[in-house]
């Protein structure tokens, strides 16, 4: 092609690049925070606040809604300042032909007609047709999730951002940007974010609340005009109530606990890219993960060889070159394990590939890494773990005079290596049913039939199986079908991706906490199904039927896809399919991913969860959490992180909307027993801010319920106040009313100041209430909700004891009597809290049973 035919056709297809998401500007996210139900009732509360004249309270609530719309914000952009953008997926350069010679240029321009020239490690830059293939082994699994590299011949397709892990190939390009397989993927990722639950749970609450609260305050105004008492008096004392009804700082409590929560998590390797995200964790009930580097160690792993004489099990993490070897369970002699040694050498031999080792060895995180093709990979790391010579000097000592590559028709490669004799060494590796076939093998009809057993039980059991052969010859070769006859066979190879270690204990946490796993992957039926027998999510005597695959699912003959656990050879749509299956039913779902493939079905779950380390751009763009050690177990722990939060917002709506119940009883009940004006305006406003304000927001810190990882995730359906909350609310509330009505009766039989009685038995119940609800009654985890209350107590005595408090509040200071009455009902409040927390407790229990 010539430059200017290029420049053409970039005019008319447009530049090489996936659509870059563009991050929303800052007044947009301000006013998607200021948005917010509550917030708006805030706004409405600050106002009021200002109407009456009491600006001290106006500021305080201001400062919540800043803090709030602060703290949203400056999350979203550091999240989104950490995730690369979505086009870095894109490959930087491209090799192509333009005007007859080979030139590096930038892979945005390229075109549809463009000659790619493509080798070892290079990223394809766009959809292309192969031209050429000299041993081209493609990794594919951002685009189709399948683990294993695969062969490509010419006239096969190749999807833009995959990788070529060997060989060398020509290809022209069939399509760019947009119009390309991750162009087409990354389509499926627009359309806006659904609201969290926590988000949906709060703006009905924040809606319930502002008709509630106005409709009360309304009703105390009325009763103080047919009372006789002053319309200016009433308005004030209304809207003090309105203000005190309404939790204020419930948005700087969901915001201290996001924040807390996604800054814990970030030191458990999790970034948090959007903070209601968190608690969202928290009501997961369905973890849809993906395989390869999530539940496996994302690594080819020699893991059994079996010779016609012994079978040896191989131990070892990745492409580490040690490890241990048994023989029937036992450690070998050296004369057993003579056979093995003899195969993995010809595998050597017969291999392209390369060990590098750690870089740094101080990292615990940069391990052994495979050059090449996984699978031979893992052959020369077995080959190091069975004491075969270093793989240098065996290829010094063997040198290689002929090879017949290995291709997806053949099946198999050969390769022909000098001895030190003179004499020629033949090594044949590839599929068992291409070698164990009298064509190629000399050996006896009952070893080929052994094999071919053993090989079908490998396979069956997940294995990618290789069968080797050997022999020698005084002559070189003419063809690969003189050289591949009359061989000896070595044995048999099973590698695999194995499990992590943590990942069986890992499930077994998700199913404690009731949550659902299921794997979707893009790898074979029968691996997909080994891989979840081993770690526990099927059983191991299920057979095929327990997997179903991307045929089934487009051939329409499943109709429920939440009946199953594993699902193997899916594409992106089938992905969004399986998890809109189970939003339909109701289930908060979580989704895992890496590859550009997971992008779609990330955005679309409730909370997709992107690893950090081997996941491509795109599943992190796409993701609510990246993952940044790539292992599941950090999931686990941030659905224990979650329900901590949701735990503690909605402890903080049954003390506050409990308080705030109980001061508007006060004043609707108190007038009936004999006080008039049970509280001025300003003594409720004191009240709620050293209620609502310091102590509230430091129940966000409050640590985990020993038990938030052994009980079922909540309905989705379920209210933010169901499963007993409003019940607690309501009796408390009455304990607290009844209490400090009490109080000010008897002190206004003693002759005592009793609206400042009340005043302080009011405050001292609530805090007394915030003291009993804790799960943890003498944790240090959270000091600073013990050392909020203790602030908040000294307060309340200033507005008794100091001055200037007291002309603004119009208290009086309180002797001994008084302070006992204010004391019994922080006692109070305390009893209350702790009794309706276990008897609460013990009624789910017993539900739970039933």
């Amino acid at each position: 092609m010539t430059a200017a035919e290029a420049e053409r056709r970039l005019a008319e297809h447009g530049r090489n690049e996936v659509a870059e998401v563009r991050s929303a500007p800052l007044y947009s996210r301000v006013v998607a925070q200021l948005g917010d139900p509550l917030i708006m009732v805030l706004l409405g509360a600050a106002l009021l606040t200002i109407v009456i004249g009491d600006h001290a309270d106006a500021v305080v609530i201001g400062l919540v809604i800043v803090f709030n719309t602060t703290v949203g914000v400056a999350q979203e952009i550091r999240a989104d300042h950490a995730v690369a953008a979505l086009s870095a997926m894109s490959a930087p350069s491209a090799r192509v032909l333009r005007d007859g010679s080979a030139r590096e240029i930038a892979a945005a321009v390229v075109v549809p007609g463009d000659v790619l020239l493509l080798g070892e490690g290079d990223i394809v830059a766009a959809d292309a047709e192969l031209i050429e293939a000299f041993a081209l082994l493609i990794d594919e699994s951002m685009l189709t999730g399948e683990s294993v590299p695969v062969d490509k011949d010419s006239d096969a397709l190749l999807g833009a951002g995959t990788v070529v892990v060997r060989g060398r190939g020509v290809a022209t390009v069939t399509a760019t940007g947009a119009e390309s397989a991750l162009g087409r993927i990354a389509a499926l990722l627009d359309g806006a974010r659904e609201p969290t639950p926590l988000q949906r749970r709060l703006a009905s609450l924040g809606r319930i609340l502002a008709v509630v609260t106005l409709g009360l305050c309304l009703v105390v105004f009325v009763l103080g005009l047919a009372r006789g008492l002053p319309a200016g008096t009433m308005a004030v004392t209304a809207i003090s109530l309105a203000v005190a009804a309404v939790p204020e700082s419930l948005p700087a409590v969901v915001t201290l606990a996001l924040a807390l929560g996604a800054r814990r998590m970030a030191a458990r390797h999790a970034l948090v890219r959007r903070l209601p995200a968190v608690e969202t964790l928290g009501s997961v009930a369905v973890l849809a993960t993906d395989k390869t580097g999530t539940l496996t160690e994302g690594r080819m792993v020699v893991q059994h060889v079996w010779t016609p004489r012994l079978a040896a099990e191989f131990f070892g993490v990745g492409y580490e070159p040690y490890g241990d070897i048994q023989v029937d369970g036992r450690k070998p002699t050296p004369a057993e394990l003579a056979p093995v040694r003899d195969l993995l050498t010809a595998a050597s031999l017969c291999n392209d590939a390369a060990l590098r080792p750690p870089q740094d060895t101080a990292a615990l995180e940069d391990r052994w890494t495979a050059v090449g093709d996984p699978m031979e990979a893992a052959l020369l790391a077995a080959a190091a773990k069975a004491g075969c010579a270093d793989q240098a000097e065996i290829r010094r000592l063997y040198p290689r005079t002929w090879e017949a590559p290995f291709d997806s028709l053949r099946k198999r490669m050969t390769t022909v290596h000098r001895m030190p004799s003179g004499a020629l060494l033949v090594c044949l590796k590839g599929a068992p049913e291409v070698v164990l076939d009298v064509s190629v093998l000399a050996d006896r009809k009952d070893v080929l039939m052994g094999a071919r057993q053993q090989a079908a039980i490998l396979a069956s059991r997940g294995f990618r199986v290789l069968a080797v052969a050997s022999t020698e010859r005084r002559k070189e070769p003419s063809s690969a079908a003189t050289a591949e006859t009359g061989l000896r066979l070595l044995g048999l190879v099973a590698i695999s991706d194995p499990p992590k270690p943590a990942a069986a204990a890992t499930l077994a946490a998700c199913r404690a906490a009731g949550i659902t796993p299921v794997l979707i992957t893009g790898d074979h039926p029968a691996t997909a199904r080994a891989v979840a027998a081993r770690v526990g999510l099927v059983d191991r005597d299920s057979g095929d039927e327990s997997v179903l695959s991307g045929p089934d699912l487009a051939s329409g003959r499943t109709v429920d896809l939440t009946t199953a656990r594993v699902f193997a050879r899916t594409n992106p749509q089938q992905k969004l399919d399986i998890v809109d299956a189970w939003r339909t039913r109701g289930a908060v779902t979580a989704m895992t991913g890496d590859g550009v493939n997971d992008g779609p079905a990330l955005r679309r779950a409730d909370i997709g969860v992107a690893m950090g380390k081997r996941g491509t751009e795109v599943a992190r763009q796409a993701a609510d959490l990246v993952l940044t050690d790539d292992d599941l177990s950090t999931v686990v722990a941030a659905v224990e992180e979650g329900r901590r939060v949701y735990d503690n917002i909605r402890r903080f709506l049954v003390y506050g909307l409990a308080g705030g119940t109980a001061e508007i009883l006060v004043m609707l009940v108190g007038p009936l027993v004999g006080l008039p004006l049970p509280l001025r305006a300003g003594q409720i406003l004191w009240i709620n801010l050293l209620t609502h304000g310091l102590t509230g927001v430091a129940m966000g810190a409050e640590p985990a319920s020993p038990d938030a990882m052994h009980r079922p995730p909540r309905p989705p359906g379920q209210h933010i106040l169901g499963a007993g909350a409003w019940q607690r609310l309501l009796v408390l509330a009455t304990v607290v009313t009844a209490v400090c009505l009490a109080a000010g009766v008897v002190a206004r039989a003693w002759d005592l100041p009793w609206q400042s009685v009340l005043f302080l038995s009011l405050l001292g119940a609530q805090l007394g209430v915030v003291m009993g609800l804790r799960t943890r009654l003498l944790t240090r985890q959270n000091p600073f909700l013990p050392l909020a209350v203790l602030a908040s107590a000294l307060l309340a005595l200033a507005a008794l004891y100091a001055p200037p408090l007291r002309s603004v509040l119009e208290t009086e200071p309180l002797g001994w009597s008084g302070a006992a009455l204010a004391t019994a009902a922080f006692m109070s409040g305390y009893l209350a809290a702790r009794f309706t927390r276990h008897a609460f407790r013990e009624r789910k229990a017993a539900e739970a049973k039933s």
